[in-house]
């Protein structure tokens, strides 16, 4: 199966909450990640916030974006919260 993101929700930071197409939700961090000519805009945290789902991962308006099995690698999976009683 080929992954693909087919949700992602802004959290805070550099931080996107996203979806996968198996079923599977991470969180992922990118502060860290913003390398590169193609990201320095990112940096801009009000420009980070204007992405997109487009071709199946998260894309940004200068057309920057991550492969969508490297955004799945790099995330931490979403906890589950446990029921209360």
């Amino acid at each position: 199966m080929f992954l693909e993101v087919t949700n992602a929700k802004y959290l805070d930071s550099y931080r996107l909450l996203l979806t996968f197409n198996n079923g599977e939700q991470k969180t992922v961090d990118l502060q860290n990640e913003l390398n590169g000519s193609a990201f320095a805009p990112l940096r801009q945290l009000d420009y980070f916030k204007k992405f997109r789902i487009k071709y199946n991962t998260v894309e940004w308006e200068n057309g920057a974006d991550y492969a969508p099995e490297y955004l799945y690698e790099i995330g931490l999976p979403k906890p589950i919260k446990s029921a209360e009683k």
